[in-house]
């Protein structure tokens, strides 16, 4: 427990951020809630600090601050209705109200006894990623971490609502795991994302001469992290340009990140070939060094399949059709053999737009080897996924994988996601829980290009032992977070 003698704050008046720097006031919230019987921890986005009942007052006009997280009863609060969209917020520590007590710019919030005065209400305007922002009823002004701040006793005040994020607060209902909505990234086709000591990491599809990822502790907070250049394909011979479908593999303690690039011509590009990259360690973000060409033909959508302790790179080349491929590796990076057709569109729903089958993803579970694929054109509503199951022993064998006769996951016209494929799979912080992270559209006239935005959902296992990915979400439907997700 933090010490109640915790040394009085020093808030200093500070300049704040000039008017020339001020964002447009975000869209007022129609979809944000609360259960009014339980308690919530705010979490600033731009600090990951709790707002916080500075040195464990209880009296009256006591400052209220951002402090490191520790969930104690002076970090959680409760909403109190106050009747039309607004909600007076209960201490759950000293069971005073958060209060304005003037309408000026940069006022501090303090806590005061419930009169319900409109100082003291406040209603729920929506910001990405689930968050919200606090807007007070009597200033119409926000909850704001003044100047940005990410130091702990940093002073709360009240500024006018620029959607900021010393502005955005995650409520995280106490004694539950966070939440999140889809999409976990805009403008993010072709998604590969992975949880590693403690940070989730995701790269997509950037379609120009750069490799990007983001990285994040909570999975809501992938949409607005940044986006950092790993490698710069500037100048490459072979693969200068139109970067697609990255994906980062841990093997022999390195990791490897497969893409597609070809040279610099238009989108319907004979030039894609697959290459691969080599860490110095065991970041994922890198440094990276480029390592090979991985085959001199046409080919998109690398990936590894692991089995009997030997590695395979798996693709999507032209055999008559679009087809699925397969070719044995020696090592990470080095071809072994000759690359093998195991799966082409011969379903009709593996061709409606056009016949395709790419994007193969490898899922095990308990000794069974499958590839979940994508099926049908990225550039029409019915790209979808598809699922092999390796029934017998050899994956160079085309006859050896079993084709699920009905597709495993595709277009909900009820929800709005239209063409969801291109996926990757990885487990919850805790171990406990599988998910999908795929691409959709919003509508059905959405095209293969880079509007498309990454979106993840848990899934769960039938009783013959594949998986059952459910119905794609709608955009901004909240979902609990991934179990054991950290809680700062």
């Amino acid at each position: 427990m933090r010490a109640a003698t915790r040394i009085t704050a020093l808030f200093a008046t500070a300049m704040v951020l000039c008017a020339s720097l001020v964002a447009p006031p975000l869209q007022a919230a129609v979809a944000a809630t609360v259960d009014p019987n339980a308690y919530y921890v705010l979490v600033n986005q731009n600090s990951g600090k709790a707002l916080d009942v500075y040195n464990l007052a209880t009296n009256d006009g006591a400052p209220i601050a951002q402090w490191t997280r520790n969930d104690g009863a002076w970090q959680q609060w409760q909403f109190v209705d106050s009747g039309g969209g607004y909600y007076r917020l209960k201490s759950r520590h000293s069971g005073k109200i958060l209060d304005f007590p003037s309408t000026a710019d940069r006022t501090g919030l303090v806590q005061t006894t419930d009169a319900n005065r409109t100082g003291q209400q406040f209603r729920l305007a929506d910001s990405d990623g689930g968050r919200v922002r606090l807007i007070n009823r009597a200033s119409g002004k926000a909850v704001d971490v003044l100047d940005f701040s990410t130091a702990d006793g940093a002073q709360v005040v009240q500024w006018p609502d620029t959607g900021g994020t010393n502005q955005q607060w995650q409520l995280v209902r106490v004694g539950s795991t966070g939440t999140f909505t889809n999409p976990i990234k805009r403008n993010g086709p072709d998604p590969w994302l992975q949880y590693y000591n403690g940070y989730y990491y995701l790269a997509t599809t950037t379609w120009n001469s750069t490799i990007t990822m983001r990285r994040s502790r909570t999975l809501a907070g992938l949409s607005s992290a940044a986006d950092t250049v790993v490698f710069n394909l500037s100048g490459r011979p072979n693969g200068c340009c139109n970067m697609w479908a990255p994906e980062f593999h841990l093997l022999n303690g390195r990791w490897y990140l497969y893409y597609v690039a070809g040279q610099n011509v238009p989108e319907i590009n004979p030039t894609q070939r697959l290459h691969v990259l080599e860490s110095a360690g065991t970041d994922p973000m890198g440094p990276y060094t480029f390592k090979a060409d991985l085959g001199n033909t046409w080919e998109l959508d690398p990936s590894i399949l692991q089995h009997n302790g030997k590695l395979y790179l798996m693709g999507s080349a032209i055999d008559g059709t679009q087809s699925l491929t397969i070719t044995p590796l020696s090592n990470p990076y080095t071809i072994s053999g000759a690359r093998r057709t195991i799966s082409q569109p011969t379903l009709a729903w593996e061709r409606q737009t056009a016949a395709v089958n790419e994007g193969a993803e490898p899922l095990y579970r308990n000794g069974r080897v499958m590839i979940v694929y994508s099926a049908s054109a990225c550039w029409g509503p019915d790209y979808k996924l598809g699922l092999l199951t390796l029934t017998g022993s050899d994956p160079l064998i085309r006859s050896h994988w079993t084709k699920s006769p009905n597709p495993v996951f595709q277009r909900n016209d009820g929800n709005a996601v239209f063409a969801p494929g291109h996926n990757g799979f990885f487990k919850s912080p805790d171990g406990t829980e599988d998910w999908i992270v795929y691409h959709a559209n919003d509508s059905a006239s959405g095209g293969c290009d880079m509007n498309r935005s990454t979106r993840a959902q848990k899934f769960t296992w039938n009783a013959d032992g594949t998986p059952n990915f459910g119905t794609p979400v709608r955009l901004g439907t909240q979902l609990p977070a991934p179990s054991g997700e950290p809680t700062s």
